[in-house]
């Protein structure tokens, strides 16, 4: 065996053993049992609750940089009264991007580093970690914002949401954060359901044309035979 391939074989077991301590770290990190969410991207009811919780509570620090106001709005069923009135809270329009009024500078200067855009928050991760992620702060004196995560240890992102949580019985603080994970869902696919619905009829065409195709080929060979 030659000395090549010997640094090869101890490269690949270093990193097979480092692949497996990281995986364990990882693991014993999160000590909350991620429960899975249910998830209807196809609530129009829902998606206006969340789009109106995540503007109100979240597009301060966090912006949706692959979306534009007017296609949140058509999509959602909302009208552009209520899009201007309720939604944009700037000097934006419905044609422009979802961008947040908080610089790059300001966020690494208050935060340590920027609040990301969160438009595919829920592909990078899931919705069921995004969810839970929200549900996890507790109070740490020890943290520079007075909070924790225990999904995500060492958190900078302060809970904005204590208030809601205070006020609101646990169910509709449940509800409350499962509209915004929905919503965060459909921005990161906006088109999946209708990706579903095209789907149907592809399918359904394609068994039409199954059935015709067997039935011209039963005819054919009659002929032959």
């Amino acid at each position: 065996m030659t000395l090549s391939i010997k640094k090869l074989l101890l490269l690949f077991t270093l990193l097979l053993v480092s692949d497996l301590v990281t995986s364990a770290s990882s693991s014993s990190d999160n000590k909350i049992d991620m429960k899975p969410i249910s998830i209807d991207v196809s609530d129009k009811k829902s998606l206006q609750r969340g789009a109106r919780n995540f503007f109100n509570y979240c597009a301060g620090c966090h912006s949706l940089k692959y979306m534009r106001y007017g296609e949140i709005a058509e999509d959602l069923n909302i009208s552009e009264e209520q899009l201007l009135n309720n939604l944009i809270f700037s000097n934006q329009t419905p044609q422009d991007i979802v961008t947040t009024n908080m610089s790059k500078a300001d966020g690494d200067r208050w935060f340590g580093k920027a609040p990301p855009d969160l438009t595919l928050v829920t592909r990078r991760k899931n919705p069921d970690y995004v969810y839970q992620f929200l549900k996890s702060f507790f109070q740490d004196d020890k943290s520079p914002t007075g909070v924790n995560n225990k999904i995500k240890d060492a958190t900078s992102m302060p809970h904005v949401l204590w208030l809601v949580e205070q006020e609101m019985t646990p169910s509709n603080y449940d509800q409350f954060l499962l509209d915004i994970v929905t919503f965060l869902e459909y921005a990161g696919d906006p088109t999946q359901e209708k990706r579903k619905s095209l789907g149907f009829w592809v399918l359904s065409f394609l068994f039409l044309f199954l059935v015709f195709s067997y039935a011209l080929y039963k005819d054919i060979w009659r002929e032959v035979r």
